[in-house]
């Protein structure tokens, strides 16, 4: 199969294994995010009426964005998305990463909108992963070079071992 083709299918796979979970409801709307190279967009989505409520992208001249397609951008996005949503009433979302991972521009996204007062994320799982990874990790104690075993000792030495064993006699 097709290289691109393959790599379509896998993208299909991951949307729908997300999407299966994730309904929208007025109270609880879907978050679902659309990130391209140039731009990254969101709207929240109340999936029993079939109805956008509120939505945000870094395209177009009214966003205020110089360029759409970095972590900065995402974060203003996911501010105003916050914004649109308080003003509609809404402050809780499920979030729909589609088939992105959850890191980038998807995360910033997420974390600026849970900043700003729409819950779509826990920022206490986010923040102690940062601190995990900021963590030095401790060093594995090398051997010392004397204490070490010269190369080649401890290998096993084929038929030479078979021959010193002399056979059982009966």
């Amino acid at each position: 199969m097709n290289a691109q083709k393959s790599k379509l299918k896998r993208s299909e796979r991951r949307r729908y294994r997300v999407r299966k979970a994730i309904y929208g409801t007025p109270e609880k709307p879907r978050l679902s995010v659309c990130r391209s190279n140039l731009h990254i967009s969101a709207q929240l989505i109340d999936d029993l009426n079939g109805v956008t409520i509120a939505a945000a992208t870094s395209a177009g001249k009214n966003s205020g964005l110089k360029h759409g397609g970095n972590i900065a951008a995402a974060a203003v996005v996911g501010k105003k998305l916050a914004e649109a949503a308080k003003a509609k009433g809404v402050t809780k979302a499920s979030f729909d990463r589609g088939d992105s991972r959850f890191h980038g521009r998807i995360a910033a996204l997420a974390v600026a909108a849970t900043e700003a007062g729409l819950v779509c994320t826990s920022l206490e799982s986010m923040k102690a992963k940062q601190a995990a990874a900021a963590e030095p990790k401790p060093e594995a104690k090398k051997p010392d070079a004397k204490a070490a075993k010269p190369k080649g000792e401890g290998k096993p030495q084929g038929d030479a071992k078979k021959a010193d064993k002399k056979p059982e006699a009966k």
